[in-house]
């Protein structure tokens, strides 16, 4: 039996890691896709059926070739996930110029440019598809210290989710997005290390200050994220598009 095909962007480590191993797991053959080619090719290691391939989501040439290159060897696409993000603190008031336009690149033309590349593919396929993208916490509520150009790119990918999956409900290909919490992976730490600098306090006086603002009491592990995005890949979730769902042990309720 052919296994259904899935991409996966930033999935060198963190949540991406997860999901291409969670998806590899309930049978896909996973396209494990990072800007650090070594770290595609660590994670699709470890998974049954997976392959490694290089790809800067800000360029959408390359965004582009890495959909042709995947629809060429496997004659389809049926899962896009959106992962690959940054972060970098800062009181609102020094947010350097090239800073917000690089979480922009990233978070959001990234998101833009990919979601483009797997949907073009999925209606010359005419098969239905599904795009997931990776928003935040941060996408639901600009109440988050040191990260407003974070929140601004990830407020804008919730309205891209929904634009996205607008247009291309007639072609049967359904858009969602995920939106974690205080997620442990290696970003965290770095934003571990900056928030207790900015606050002027220890980093584990921080981390016990987002597991106080965590209700279920803990930190959230990827493996949390990646359930869900398998989920929303599943033909369970075959009547869900345009949603922005909440991951985050209800850090934040909407």
């Amino acid at each position: 039996m052919t296994r259904p095909i899935a991409v996966v962007t930033g999935a060198g480590s963190g949540i991406g890691a997860a999901i291409a191993a969670t998806l590899g797991a309930r049978g896909y053959h996973v396209v494990v896709t990072d800007l650090d080619l070594s770290s595609a090719e660590a994670t699709a290691s470890m998974i049954e059926s997976a392959q490694a391939l290089r790809l800067d989501v800000t360029d959408p040439q390359a965004c582009d070739a890495a959909v042709n290159s995947v629809v060429a060897q496997h004659g389809r696409l049926d899962v896009w996930v959106s992962n690959a993000g940054i972060s970098k603190m800062h009181r609102f008031v020094d947010v350097a110029p090239t800073d917000l336009v690089r979480n922009f690149e990233v978070n959001t033309y990234g998101i833009f440019y990919c979601g483009q590349s797997a949907a073009r593919a999925m209606i010359a396929l005419a098969t239905p598809g599904c795009i997931i993208n990776t928003a935040s916490m941060a996408a639901k509520q600009g109440r988050v210290p040191f990260l407003s150009d974070y929140v601004a790119s990830k407020f804008a990918v919730l309205g891209l989710t929904q634009a996205m999956a607008f247009e291309l409900a007639p072609h049967g290909i359904r858009v969602n997005c995920v939106c974690p919490g205080f997620v442990a992976t290696p970003m965290q730490i770095r934003e571990l290390s900056w928030e207790a600098e900015l606050r002027g306090v220890d980093p584990d006086a921080v981390r016990q200050m987002w597991i106080d603002d965590t209700p279920l009491g803990r930190l959230e592990t990827p493996e949390d994220v990646a359930k869900v995005v398998a989920f929303l890949a599943s033909d369970d979730a075959e009547f869900i598009t345009g949603e922005a769902i909440s991951v985050n042990g209800g850090a934040f309720m909407d």
